[in-house]
């Protein structure tokens, strides 16, 4: 077979060719022989994505998380095909019998590429637009980081410079976080996200113009991208060099986002299947696929044909990977020499370690002075952020409310922003009322790697994050979300703003840990024990934190338990004693328990207030702990949040009682709501009484 290239400009050989057609082989096999999946965009896509792979993206496939790598994002995850048969030609670790595994059980090929469990997979995709959203916050992470370690050298010369690649698709694009994700990415400059649009025209329900007629470049052109089209070649397949020299254009564009617009001909060059909605996401027949074989020149009697040149000539990218990063180890020695304390911090950081000492600057809260829960977070941040320079965050435009603003005189932004505090690696981020987006992109700042980021709205407007939040769970990231204004006692904003049944539908997330301190100390102690997880058991936190002042009490370790003895239950000589009642209660409820548990004891009923912060963390202490906390002899238990009681239910039992929210808010100062709807003191004690009636009987 020839190796002459067939271009001046790209070395294309016709073995490159084979390998391009062999994608699509595989892909019609794969997906035919597991009687489902999206064939026709991987088909369409082979040449695009092996370009990357081939001949542009900065990778080595033997050390998958090499940090100076460029990173790779496939959008529209429903095409796994597309990066799972390039991770196998590159060498990641895949082999053909992976491919024969799509889609099946204990594969490391499953139906929607996932994060942690194959090999060169960058994040989760599926849910259309997070893909795009992840990567943006990519390349806003890779921002930082540069800032982080190397903030003073010359553009396209850090061992911190790379490129993020995505390949984005109609579906990605229609869905709504897409947009939010781009508009940041304009707003912020960032020119080292390059992506691909795959302009195929089909989606599901057939032909596009069922549903989009806009100019899609001219929306991104107005979000302030860098925009190029390019055209089929004669043939109706992509013209490899136009789309060479794009990719190429757009990777040295390094003021603004670049993306292209390739139209491309899904299923391509299946005779009968190409260009139909059937193709996106069926089985092509075996007809269909033999067809197909014969036109590609390839035999339709064999499944996963794959020549042994061919394989040989595409794993060369395992020698040419370690080449490039030998090359960047090179520069990184010499960024080392040049700033021993950088370097050091570098290690540090790159170890998830946290600085020596750094748990020595969370504030103590004085006892028995009221304060908003959000107002010690903003205090406890602030002080975090002296002494951690990778944390990082900001607020979807709430920042005054949701006290996130690490650093007032220093804003992520870029250079040529008319803000004073603009400053291209700054430590404030302004997400703009871009809920949605902000989720997704923390999600791909944390994919990154190298930094720690938050990011803060209200509790309510969780709804919007919550298709992001879900992915950080799945994919078990350090993200937190500072979710302020965390139940009626906002107030008069009213049932639009007040959150009801938030925080139980949170909580029903598997992975995801829901933190709702009591006090000033007991946000101070979430917040430790957050960055300390962050670390060593990666998982995402939402922290829920009152507008309103709720009373300071004195700190205890053991709320970092997620359930601890608060108050325990004393005898009439004020004596500690084994409770007759036990008041379980979160946030800014905890009080009500305190008052209810005073007026049970003047009555000479002992109880024992638990202060319950976390679930999840508290389900994770082994069970000693819980039955010390929760004793099971003690079956009169109430608990009490101003929220739906869902969560509540295992934990009261059958004679237990809960005082909760099982409808709307409304609009009056919080003092009114509380005693309105049935929240007080008074009503935890009777419902005390409740439960010690029917544990009696």
């Amino acid at each position: 077979m020839s190796t002459k290239p067939t271009t001046t400009d790209l070395e294309w050989t016709e073995l490159d060719q084979r390998a391009v057609d062999t994608v699509r082989v595989l892909a019609m096999d794969a997906v035919q022989k597991v009687g489902n999946g999206h064939p026709g965009t991987a088909m369409s896509l082979a040449p695009a994505a092996y370009l990357l792979f081939q001949k542009l993206m900065r990778h080595d496939p033997s050390d998958a998380r090499w940090t100076g790598r460029d990173r790779f994002v496939l959008s529209p995850g429903h095409t796994s095909l597309t990066l799972y048969i390039q991770l196998y030609l590159s060498g990641y670790g895949l082999e053909l019998e992976d491919l024969k595994a799509f889609r099946t059980w204990d594969s490391r090929t499953p139906g929607h590429p996932e994060y942690g469990h194959t090999a060169g997979v960058e994040t989760t995709t599926g849910p259309l637009g997070q893909g795009i959203a992840n990567a943006v916050g990519m390349a806003m992470a890779a921002r930082y980081e540069r800032g982080l370690f190397d903030p003073d050298a010359a553009p396209g010369t850090s061992p911190f410079d790379h490129t993020v690649w995505t390949i984005v698709s109609d579906g990605d694009l229609e869905e709504g976080v897409s947009a939010e994700a781009s508009s940041l990415a304009g707003h912020q400059k960032l020119g080292n996200i390059v992506a691909l649009y795959d302009d195929n025209h089909i989606s599901i329900e057939g032909d596009t113009a069922t549903a989009l007629s806009e100019d899609v470049l001219g929306r991104y052109e107005a979000y302030g991208w860098h925009v190029q089209r390019i055209e089929q070649a004669p043939s109706g397949d992509f013209d490899v060099q136009a789309l060479y020299e794009a990719l190429k254009a757009a990777r040295e564009e390094t003021e603004r986002p670049s993306l292209i617009a390739a139209r491309t001909i899904i299923a391509w060059p299946a005779p009968n299947a190409q260009n139909t909605e059937a193709s996106h996401g069926s089985a092509l027949g075996e007809e269909e696929v033999a067809a197909t074989k014969r036109v590609l020149g390839f035999d339709p009697d064999r499944d996963f044909e794959l020549a042994d040149e061919v394989l040989e000539h595409t794993r060369k990218a395992v020698d040419r990977g370690r080449e490039a990063r030998r090359a960047w180890e090179d520069g990184l020695a010499k960024w080392r020499g040049a700033g021993p304390d950088r370097a050091a911090e570098f290690d540090r950081i790159s170890a998830g370690r946290l600085p020596e000492g750094w748990e020595k600057v969370l504030p103590s809260f004085p006892a028995g002075k009221d304060m908003a829960t959000r107002k010690a977070s903003g205090a406890v941040l602030k002080e975090l952020g002296g002494v951690i320079p990778e944390l990082w965050g900001g607020s979807a435009d709430l920042a005054g409310s949701n006290n996130t603003t690490i650093d007032a005189s220093s804003s992520f932004l870029p250079a040529d922003n008319p803000l004073p505090e603009a400053d291209p690696y700054g430590r404030t981020v302004h997400f703009g009322i871009r809920e949605h987006a902000m989720g997704s992109t923390m999600n791909g700042i944390a994919l990154h790697g190298n930094t720690r980021i938050y990011g803060g709205t209200f509790l309510v407007f969780s709804d919007y994050m919550r298709p992001a939040v879900r992915l950080a769970a799945l994919m078990r990231l350090p993200v937190t979300y500072v979710w302020t204004h965390d139940s009626i006692g906002l107030g008069e904003d009213g049932p639009t703003h007040q959150p009801v049944e938030h925080l139980a539908a949170l909580r029903a997330i598997p992975g995801l840990n829901v933190v709702r301190p009591a006090d000033a100390n007991e946000t101070a102690i979430a917040w430790r024990e957050i960055m300390r997880r962050h670390g060593d058991r990666p998982a995402p936190h939402g922290i829920a934190l009152t507008r309103q002042n709720v009373p300071t009490y004195e700190p205890d370790e053991d709320a970092a338990r997620g359930g601890y003895v608060m108050f325990e239950a004393e005898d009439s000589q004020g004596r500690e004693c084994e409770p007759q009642v036990v008041l379980i209660a979160t946030g800014s409820e905890v009080q009500l328990a305190v008052a209810a548990r005073e007026s049970l004891q003047a009555e000479g009923v002992p109880a024992r207030v638990v202060s319950m912060p976390c679930l999840e963390w508290f389900e994770e202490q082994d069970q000693a702990w819980r039955e010390r906390v929760l004793p099971p002899s003690v079956r009169a238990r109430v608990a009490v949040e101003a929220g739906v009681g869902l969560t509540w239910h295992r934990y009261v039992g059958d004679a237990g009682r809960t005082v909760s929210l099982e409808h709307f808010g409304a609009s009056a100062d919080y003092k009114v709501l509380y005693r309105e709807f049935g929240l007080t003191g008074e009503a935890v004690a009777a419902a005390a009484r409740e439960s010690i009636a029917a544990a009696g009987r």
